[in-house]
């Protein structure tokens, strides 16, 4: 017996237990979500971990934007936008990681229906958001090295706040029409999730018919939102370096280079374990390798940021031990 269906076998039994009881009369209406399936002590043990890779990513995302609040040479764009980018990842896994820990210490591990879709929503919002997030902080690094001259007058306070807006209102609105439709499909089985989340994968596998018109329509509206961004990521970046292997020094090209790092770092990380889950919704990929895949894009990553971002700029690091000498 493999260990997805040893742990269906033991739930099934926790869940018997708990509907016989007296206090509890009615069916289980909404979703289990399986997680990490193990004994007690590893569940225990993965609430720790967890519990502390949380714990250290908001107290990281939350030291740059205090960074940049209190430090005057921090309110250019650049770092305007990457205040406003950790202020995104906080909530990026607040979306995941609290359900996460509660279903590390539950018995039943269940998910009610609402709450299955309100994290499905909240949790691809957020990460539709930090596509165009990228990709306005590539279009500033592209106007910072390519047109400096021209970068103040372009890159204003209010094109910052209108970009920062947007980023925001767009990643809200991408998702909502088709997670509404599969929320009113019919779903049959034993409404197991074999995931730490509430993914489309999982769901539209557990719709009692399948539904190909609403997969082509989700596998066509992400793939639009990764690769648009990413397309123009990726175009701004060879535009970037055509303009610093013009610069005569090599000082200026490390300059120019170093500002770029952390961007194209992060960029990488997110969009290349992203691009192998979502562009098909319904491909076969092995549980165990989709937990992990999402595991680094969605708890992973906005833990490393904080550290991607600070460690080789000196404004950052100079900004953050301020911050703790106070």
């Amino acid at each position: 017996m493999d260990i997805t269906s040893f742990a269906e076998v033991y739930l099934a039994h926790r869940q018997m237990k708990t509907l016989s009881s007296p206090n509890n009369s009615t069916t289980i209406s909404g979703f289990i979500l399986l997680g990490f399936p193990c004994p007690r002590e590893g569940q225990i043990l993965l609430f720790v971990l967890f519990f502390v890779v949380y714990f250290l990513t908001l107290m990281g995302n939350a030291s740059i934007i205090c960074a940049v609040r209190w430090d005057q040479r921090l309110h250019t764009p650049m770092y305007l936008l990457l205040a406003n980018f950790s202020f995104l990842e906080i909530w990026y896994v607040t979306s995941t990681v609290p359900n996460m820990l509660a279903n590390f210490l539950s018995d039943t591990k269940v998910i009610s229906f609402s709450g299955c879709f309100l994290q499905f929503y909240f949790f691809f919002s957020l990460g539709s958001t930090e596509c165009f997030f990228l990709a306005v902080m590539a279009f500033d690094r592209y106007l910072a090295i390519c047109r400096p001259l021209h970068y103040p007058a372009l890159m204003t306070g209010r094109l910052c706040n209108i970009l920062v807006i947007s980023c925001w209102v767009l990643g809200f609105l991408w998702f909502p029409v088709p997670i509404i439709i599969i929320s009113q499909m019919s779903f049959c089985g034993s409404r197991i999730i074999d995931h730490f989340l509430c993914d489309p994968g999982p769901l539209l596998a557990l719709t009692c018919s399948r539904a190909p018109l609403m997969e082509f329509f989700w596998t066509i509206i992400t793939s639009l939102l990764l690769f648009t961004p990413f397309l123009y990521i990726m175009g701004s970046y060879m535009l970037v370096l055509r303009a610093v292997f013009r610069v005569p020094s090599r000082d200026g090209r490390r300059k120019a280079l170093s500002t770029c790092g952390p961007h194209v770092t992060v960029v990488s990380l997110f969009y290349g374990s992203v691009m192998i889950m979502y562009l098909s919704p319904t491909s076969e990929h092995e549980a165990g390798m989709q937990k992990l895949v999402t595991l680094l894009y969605s708890v992973l990553t906005p833990l490393m940021n904080p550290m991607i971002y600070s460690l080789r700029n000196k404004d950052m690091k100079h900004a953050m031990k301020k911050i703790l000498k106070t």
